[in-house]
């Protein structure tokens, strides 16, 4: 217990600290902000506020997500929220985007040459779009003819699809 800090009030850190953001938090950040001892102290504080949530029924979770822990609603109030307008419109992505998406997860690191010639059309405004929402992101260059631009994925795309990896 470092810093003074007893495993109940570390435990409410982390639980306001995970409130307090719409992003993933790795588990060493969180202990470092809450002047935890270890990583240990605020994993064991995650699973305590678990078995709360839980044994309250409580309308939340904690959920591990693109290398890090984030506070969300159960799938089960999803219609409600949803009734609150809350899901983006911007963030819906067309079937091609996803096919697009798809094919970069599956294959990266890939060009986009790569990309269309799996898809059989252009798909370079696609893949733009795609780094636009960083959802993709420039891994690097191809030493060949023309130095083409190779894609893969982010931790905004796990983060979005709620995986921990690919």
């Amino acid at each position: 217990m470092a810093r003074g800090k007893s495993p109940e009030q570390v435990k409410r850190i982390v639980e306001a600290l995970l409130f307090a953001t719409d992003e993933p938090v790795p588990v060493r950040k969180l202990a470092e902000i809450a002047g935890a001892a270890d990583v240990r102290e605020v994993k064991d504080a995650v699973e305590a506020l678990r078995k709360e949530y839980d044994e309250q029924n409580r309308a939340f979770q904690i959920e591990e997500i693109a290398g890090g822990l984030q506070l969300l609603s159960r799938p089960e109030y999803r219609k409600w929220i949803a009734l609150l307008g809350r899901s983006r419109a911007e963030s819906r992505l067309t079937q091609a985007a996803l096919e697009t998406l798809a094919i970069i997860a599956w294959r990266q690191p890939v060009t986009r040459a790569d990309v269309e010639a799996i898809r059989g059309v252009q798909s370079g405004e696609l893949v733009r779009s795609l780094v636009e929402r960083r959802l993709v992101k420039i891994v690097g260059r191809l030493d060949v003819i023309g130095r083409p631009m190779v894609y893969g994925t982010t931790r905004q795309f796990l983060h979005h699809f709620g995986l921990m990896s690919i």
